[in-house]
């Protein structure tokens, strides 16, 4: 009979360093694939994987074969299916890494009342025009891009490339204006480009009455660094999304505060 080998069992600094990393990384992957269609497919990826090794201890060959087969392949089903994961999961350790994260300690250390003074007036127009949209019931997308992709944006939008102000939000979005349809792009300090076509959030456990519109805002904050006002044309309703989730039915003191963090 074989001993034991308590040694595997040792309890040390690295193992318990190890066993929380390990426990973060799936938390973090649980929390992006949380709500969509991706975490169906993984279970009947589980079934199937855990079928494999059934059918195999039954020794039935034929089955064992052809569900080889699938497992032999995983890894590229994984990634082909999941690729939207994969790069929200990437954004989010890039963002965790990126000194942008600590600008709150930067302005704390060089001049916090001045960068949140100038930070207001960048934000003022957007706060001013998103009132008037609530006021009118006019529907609106704006997304706030860290990062401008252009083969992401440019292929589905106008391109604008204009100072932000309150006026030309408003005509954007007004439903005689060409451009109404689809989403505003604001990156660096600029009205990048407008009637952007997005991709959709697979979420299934959304309120009914979320439209395209908001599956738009929340889907484009899955796939990129981004954020999104939402303004509601049946209700007015001004919504934010960020990381896809969403606040629902917020102040413009809310707004406010939220885009002096985020923008």
């Amino acid at each position: 009979m074989h001993s034991l080998d308590l040694s595997l069992f040792k309890i040390t600094p690295i193992n318990i360093l190890d066993i929380l990393l390990v426990t973060f990384l799936i938390y973090q992957l649980y929390n992006l694939i949380r709500g969509t269609i991706a975490v169906n497919i993984l279970l009947g990826m589980a079934v199937i994987y855990s079928l494999y090794f059934v059918v195999k201890l039954l020794q039935m060959q034929l089955l064992t074969e052809i569900l080889g087969y699938f497992k032999d392949v995983a890894v590229i089903i994984i990634v082909v299916v999941f690729q939207q994961e994969i790069r929200r999961f990437l954004l989010l350790v890039g963002k965790s890494a990126s000194l942008q994260r600590n600008k709150a300690w930067w302005r704390y250390f060089f001049g916090k009342a001045q960068a949140e003074k100038n930070n207001y007036a960048r934000i003022k127009p957007i706060i001013d025009a998103c009132k008037s949209l609530k006021q009118t019931r006019t529907g609106a997308l704006i997304v706030f891009a860290k990062y401008y992709d252009e083969q992401f944006y440019q292929n589905s939008c106008e391109v604008v490339d204009a100072k932000i102000s309150k006026r030309l939000l408003e005509s954007i979005f007004q439903k005689t204006s060409p451009l109404h349809d689809g989403a505003v792009v604001i990156a660096e300090n600029k009205i990048k480009s407008a009637s952007c076509i997005l991709p959709l959030t697979d979420k299934v456990d959304l309120p009914p009455q979320f439209g395209l519109r908001h599956r738009a805002g929340i889907g484009v904050t899955e796939a990129n660094e981004a954020t999104a006002i939402i303004v509601s044309e049946e209700t007015g309703e001004i919504s934010y999304a960020k990381q896809g989730k969403v606040k629902m039915n917020i102040s413009f003191a809310e707004l406010e505060k939220l885009l002096n963090k985020d923008f």
